[in-house]
């Protein structure tokens, strides 16, 4: 993170490393430079209003040489700001004064966008397999083998989409947002539990004793069967 503001640094840098996250806390372009010789970094949270070489600049400058995933925050708010951070590299943009959980949330979703691609999450495998189900992505219809078709809702289908995409792998309720509606669910949003609870009454032999979806105490969700191109 680069930021001058001797107030809002630590206090973000903090609130990363206590949600799991490598962070560190730089003030300029020159302590940047050097942070990221000494270590390179997954993410750059980068100031717009910096001393000496601006945020404009340094975003400018680290985009011609990486592909670094930057997202510009800053106390100027206009669209020509934002519009000119994008356009010259950066992945998102969030103005002061902001909600921790936000930076949190958008971090997360830009690390997602960078993450690479998954056998099962391979944007040409369109039809997949698990446990005893086909699913259709193209079409977004799930089929049991004995030939029944489960109805599915726009947010079933995002949900399970999500899941076949990351198998066996325990995902947070902050992750599900991110990956199902990001922005859109507001950050305390209970919804998403209810969401999976009507998936399980669908995909679950018995929903009150769920098998493929499985609640990990203290850590989310986790898709329990392997997930197969047909």
């Amino acid at each position: 993170m680069v930021e001058d503001d001797a107030e809002i640094g630590p206090l973000v840098r903090d609130r990363l490393q206590r949600d799991g996250y490598a962070a560190r806390w730089v003030r300029n372009g020159v302590e940047m430079d050097a942070a990221l010789a000494q270590k390179p970094a997954s993410l750059l949270v980068l100031d717009l209003m910096l001393p000496g070489e601006d945020g404009l600049s340094i975003c400018r400058r680290v985009r011609a040489r990486s592909n670094l995933p930057i997202i510009m925050l800053t106390a100027r708010g206009e669209d020509l700001d934002r519009i000119i951070g994008l356009e010259i590299g950066a992945d998102d943009y969030l103005a002061k004064p902001f909600n921790p959980r936000e930076l949190l949330a958008r971090i997360r979703a830009v690390l997602r966008r960078c993450e690479p691609a998954t056998p099962a999450a391979d944007a040409n495998a369109e039809l997949l397999r698990f446990d005893r189900y086909r699913f259709d992505l193209a079409a977004r219809r799930l089929m049991r083998d004995d030939g029944v078709e489960i109805e599915l809702s726009a947010g079933d289908y995002d949900l399970l989409a999500t899941f076949v995409h990351h198998p066996q792998r325990v995902l947070s309720r902050d992750q599900l947002m991110d990956y199902t509606k990001g922005r859109s669910w507001e950050a305390f949003d209970r919804s998403i539990d209810v969401a999976l609870m009507r998936l399980r009454r669908k995909i679950e032999p018995d929903p009150a004793k769920p098998t493929l979806l499985r609640t990990v105490r203290n850590g989310g969700y986790l898709f329990t069967v392997p997930v197969e191109p047909c």
